[in-house]
This record gives C-alpha cells, structure tokens and sequence, in this order.
C-alpha cells in the first residue's frame, strides 16, 4: 500500500538539512530502485523554486511499505529525523487516484 510521509521542519533547519541531505537522498534512491517510490521532495519555505537561504519547511514522501508500522519505521530512521531537520513526521495511509 501507499503511504504519505509528511514532515515538517524547525526553524532555521537548513544548515542541518544540507549536512544530512546525502543520507537522506541515498534512502530514497533505495526506494527509487526498488520501483517503491512515487514522489518526493521539500516544501519551499518562500514561493520560489530555489529558495536559497529561507530554506524549506519540510517534506513530503508518497511511497510503498508493506504497513503503516514499516512505513513509520522508515520514516523514524530517516537522516534528516536523526539531525534534528524535522520537528514533526506525520505517515498516513495514501490513495492513488490520478494520473
């Protein structure tokens, strides 16, 4: 099943983020790899692309585990939980409906 991994960040959590961001990307690639993954990326703290040193405000996965509980066991040993980066992650089961 698909389950939403939505986290969200502290403040001024940037410099945390950029020294766990390559643990962090290795995991998801894992999920890539495995055909699990369906989306991921960070939530922009300012409207912008790149939005340099305002940062992000936190992120958002949508991929496959075979339960909620694995899915929050991933989630909980994720770099970016383990640096400090999120200040809360919420998982919820997710439904595909488009495309």
């Amino acid at each position: 099943m698909l389950y939403a991994i939505i986290s969200e960040d502290v403040k001024n959590s940037l410099e945390r983020r950029l020294a766990a961001r390559p643990d962090h990307l290795a995991r998801l690639e894992k999920l890539r790899d495995d055909g699990r993954l369906v989306l991921v990326g960070p939530h922009p703290a300012v409207d912008a692309e790149d939005p340099g040193e305002a940062g992000f405000t936190g992120s958002l996965v949508v991929a496959e585990f075979d339960s909620l509980e694995t899915a929050r066991a991933w989630a909980d040993a994720d770099p970016y939980v383990i640096a400090g980066v999120y200040a809360k992650v919420t998982v919820k089961p997710f439904k595909k409906v488009l495309p």
